[in-house]
């Protein structure tokens, strides 16, 4: 009995951590300098691998300050093959409704992940 409840436990560790891995999905676009001022920080400057959250993440403000990690999973358009990689972007802006995407990268840290060409792209997100 002790080994199936040892077991058990077990199984139900790694479904929880598979849960807290398990990212969402969404779409991502960039916005250009200037970066300030920001819904977040006003005039400080929070460097350069910062977004914009959409009201998705926003949260009334309580996404200020959360760090996502961002991959590009895929094309929204023609550009073929957009994708580049992953990044680790701050909250720092507030993306208003009809924001085009479900985050708003700075130019730079959209480079990271795609093509700037590309303009917006399919990603996997968590925080």
């Amino acid at each position: 009995m002790a080994m199936v409840k040892t077991i058990l436990l077990y199984a139900v560790t790694l479904l929880g951590l598979a849960s807290l891995a398990a990212a969402d999905t969404g779409t991502a676009t960039f916005y250009t300098p200037p970066y300030v001022p920001s819904s977040c920080y006003g005039y400080q400057d929070n460097g350069v691998m910062i977004a914009a959250a959409s009201d998705v993440i926003w949260d009334n403000r309580a996404a200020c300050g959360r760090r996502y990690s961002v991959t590009c999973t895929g094309a929204t358009n023609q550009v073929p093959q957009p994708c580049r990689g992953s990044v680790v972007v701050k909250i720092v802006d507030y993306c208003p409704a009809g924001c085009a995407g479900t985050i708003d990268l700075s130019q730079e840290a959209f480079a990271i992940i795609a093509d700037p060409n590309a303009g917006k792209v399919q990603i996997e997100y968590h925080q």
